[in-house]
C-alpha cells in the first residue's frame, strides 16, 4: 500500500525468475515445490518511516541448463543453456502511488513450461538395437542399460569421453528412432528435441540392416542411413546441415565384409542407388559423413579409431567457429574505422 497523506509509495512485488545451475535436475523443481506454485514476495507497505516501500522478495527457481520454457499455447518464450543465465517468468505488480489511488497492482501471473533438452557434443542417431548403448560403454564411463531387444534406451543416457590430455567431449545415447519418429510415433518427439542441442551428429547403423518386428519392413544398412536422414529432415531441415559422423556396427558378424564392401559403394555414389528405392524413404538431400568408420562393440575392432575421429571432428568444428567469430571482429573494427574516417 501507497501512504496518501505524505505520497509515500509502496514497495513493488518480487519477481519470478529461472536460473540456470549446474547439478540441477527437474525432479529436484517438483520436490521443492510439489504444487509447482512460484510465489514471489509481497512489495512492504510505504510508511512514515519509509515512504518507499521495500520491493518484494523475488523468487529464484533454480533450473538445469537446457531449458525452454514454453507459454500455454507451446510456444517458446525463452531458454537457458549456460549456468548463471536468468529468464523473468513474471514481474511483479507496482506498489501503490498517486497514480493508483494509493493501492497496490497485481502482479504477472502465468502458465509455464519447463522443457528440457539435453546438451551435449555429439548425439548418437540410430535405430533401436543398432548398438548405441554398447558404444557408449565402450568409448565413455557410463553404463547404459543393454539388452537384444528394442527400445533398452527410453530415456537419454549422457556419458564422457576422456583423453589422454585431459580433453571430455560429451556423448548422449539417446531413445532409438523408428520411421515416423518426426510425426510422434514411438519415441518420436522425446528423442528428436534432444538432437537439436548436440554439436555433431554420430549416426549408428547396423550393417546387416534392422527390422523393429516382424510386422515391418526389412531395411538394409543403406536404406537405414537413408531413413534416419529423412526422420531428422521432416522434424526441423537444420538438423541435417549439422555436422556428422558414421560408425557401422557389427562388423564381426558373418557376412559383414560384403556387406560393407556393398554399403561403402552406395555411400560413395548414393544417387546412383536411390531409383531402386521407394520415393517416401528417400531424403531432400543425402548427408555427406565427414568420416566413416567400421567398428564392432564386441570385438572392439575401430573403436579407438573411432574416439580418435571424434575429437578431430569437434576439434575442427571449434576451430571454425573460432575463425568466423575473429572475422566477426575483425569486419566490425574495419567498419567502425571507416565510420570515424568518414566523420573525420
Amino acid at each position: 500500500m501507497g501512504y496518501p497523506n505524505l505520497g509515500g509509495e509502496g514497495g513493488r512485488g518480487g519477481d519470478v525468475w529461472f536460473v540456470a545451475r549446474e547439478r540441477t535436475t527437474l525432479k529436484s523443481i517438483r520436490e521443492k515445490y510439489p504444487q509447482k506454485r512460484f510465489v514471489a514476495g509481497t512489495g512492504a507497505n510505504s510508511s512514515v518511516r519509509a515512504l518507499k516501500g521495500e520491493k518484494g522478495k523475488d523468487c529464484e527457481v533454480y533450473v538445469p541448463m537446457g531449458i525452454s520454457v514454453l507459454d500455454d499455447d507451446g510456444k517458446q518464450i525463452g531458454e537457458l543453456n549456460a549456468a548463471g543465465e536468468r529468464f523473468l517468468a513474471a514481474r511483479g505488480g507496482p506498489g501503490g502511488s498517486l497514480a493508483t489511488n494509493f493501492l497496490p497492482c497485481k502482479g504477472q501471473r502465468r502458465t509455464v513450461h519447463l522443457d528440457l533438452k539435453l546438451i551435449a557434443d555429439v548425439g548418437l542417431v540410430g535405430f533401436p538395437n543398432a548398438g548405441k548403448s554398447s558404444l557408449l560403454s565402450k568409448i565413455s564411463h557410463a553404463k547404459p542399460q543393454i539388452a537384444n531387444y528394442a527400445f533398452t534406451t527410453i530415456q537419454p543416457e549422457l556419458g564422457k569421453i576422456m583423453y589422454a590430455d585431459y580433453k571430455q567431449i560429451s556423448v548422449a545415447d539417446l531413445p532409438g528412432l523408428i520411421e515416423g519418429a518426426h510425426a510422434n510415433k514411438g519415441m518420436g518427439h522425446k528423442f528428436l528435441k534432444h538432437v537439436e542441442r548436440t554439436k555433431q551428429l554420430l549416426f549408428v547403423v547396423d550393417i546387416s540392416g534392422f527390422q523393429l518386428s516382424v510386422k515391418t519392413q526389412f531395411r538394409t544398412a543403406f536404406e537405414t542411413i537413408l531413413l534416419l536422414t529423412k526422420e531428422l529432415e521432416l522434424y526441423k531441415e537444420e538438423l541435417v546441415t549439422k555436422p556428422a559422423l558414421l560408425a557401422i556396427n557389427k562388423i564381426d558378424l558373418p557376412c559383414a565384409k560384403d556387406n560393407l564392401d556393398e554399403l561403402m559403394t552406395q555411400l560413395q555414389n548414393p544417387q546412383d542407388f536411390l531409383h531402386l528405392l521407394e520415393e517416401e524413404i528417400i531424403p531432400a538431400n543425402t548427408l555427406e559423413f565427414r568420416e566413416i568408420i567400421p567398428i564392432s562393440t564386441y570385438t572392439g575392432e575401430g573403436i579407438a579409431e573411432l574416439k580418435t575421429c571424434i575429437r578431430k571432428s569437434i576439434d575442427e568444428q571449434a576451430e571454425q567457429v573460432n575463425e568466423e567469430y575473429r572475422k566477426k571482429k575483425l569486419l566490425l573494427l574495419q567498419t567502425s574505422k571507416e565510420e570515424q574516417m568518414n566523420r573525420s
